[in-house]
């Protein structure tokens, strides 16, 4: 019962991401092929909100969930890290047609084939855990 806040906005997030189309295979090809705005519209709109919601946690000083403070610590500019991470994100977008987001609510709307993306996904993020002391960061 603690949760079902969040389970409310997990059911509008998807309900969002079917309204906008966001969750379309043809949509995420339309944008990797600069054929249409739709998706980079979808994407401007939750970076300004994100950064909005950035700012509004910085000035009002807001505590997380467990009333812990969020704190922001600047990263290494380091360019070469994010143009690799970002590269491998990017590939895999494109080969699955979706990002986290989606894919979760492409299963949800019955797309039973993103199962595999899912698991590949969580796999990816498991293995990563286990590499991370290995990695360049």
């Amino acid at each position: 019962m603690k949760f079902i806040k969040f389970l409310i906005v997990g059911i509008l997030f998807g309900i969002v991401m079917a309204k906008s189309q966001a969750l379309s295979w043809y949509r995420i090809q339309e944008m990797f092929r600069f054929q249409s705005f739709h998706m980079y519209g979808i994407i401007g709109t939750a970076v300004v909100l994100g950064v909005i919601g950035t700012a509004l946690i910085k000035r009002f000083k807001i505590n997380d969930v467990q009333g812990e403070p969020i704190n922001f610590v600047p990263k290494d500019k380091t360019f070469w890290r994010y143009l690799i991470g970002g590269s491998i994100f990017g590939l895999g977008w494109a080969l699955s047609g979706a990002c986290p987001g989606p894919m979760v609510v492409n299963i949800g709307y019955g797309f039973l084939s993103f199962i595999v993306v899912v698991f590949f996904a969580v796999l990816g993020t498991y293995l990563y855990g286990v590499l991370e002391s290995k990695l360049p960061h």
